[in-house]
């Protein structure tokens, strides 16, 4: 490594995982699918840039309110720092969470006044039921869990 590393810019693995309160396993698990780096010290330990503890905030912020690694991964992709999201980056992450947890919202609001039409019968499949699966083939064969039956 070419570059000089400052001891107050960069943490070790186990201070990132202290401070984020993540554990080292899942920070590795973050590296190897791209959401954060790390470097190597002159004695070969793992060491991450602080502002590394931003986007850890961030990952697990998202996670909070409901989103796959997938679409967390998709949001960072867009961040031109990995780091630090700017102002603007923040405002443009945020806008789409926004519109995403907006239509989560009413779906389950749909869902919730809409629940009491299926208590009792609990299969999922009458032709009736407006939470049904809309393909569900099964529902012309009867009720109940036709897969399960022994």
């Amino acid at each position: 490594m070419n570059e000089k590393i400052s001891q107050n810019d960069y943490l070790l693995i186990g201070e990132i995982a202290n401070r984020s309160g993540v554990a080292i396993s899942t920070l590795h698990f973050y590296e190897k699918k791209g959401f954060i780096s790390s470097k190597r010290n002159s004695k070969n330990q793992r060491i991450f840039k602080r502002g590394i503890l931003r986007i850890i905030s961030l990952i697990k912020f998202a996670q909070n309110l409901g989103f796959s690694l997938d679409d967390i991964n998709k949001n960072l992709k867009s961040l031109k720092s990995k780091e630090t999201p700017s102002e603007k980056e923040w405002k443009k992450l945020t806008k789409n969470w926004q519109f995403q947890l907006d239509l989560r919202i009413k779906e389950m609001q749909k869902l919730r006044n809409q629940l009491d039409r299926c208590i009792g019968c609990g299969c999922m499949s009458l032709g009736s039921c407006p939470l049904r699966n809309k393909n569900d083939k099964l529902s012309q064969k009867g009720e109940g869990p036709l897969l399960l039956k022994v």
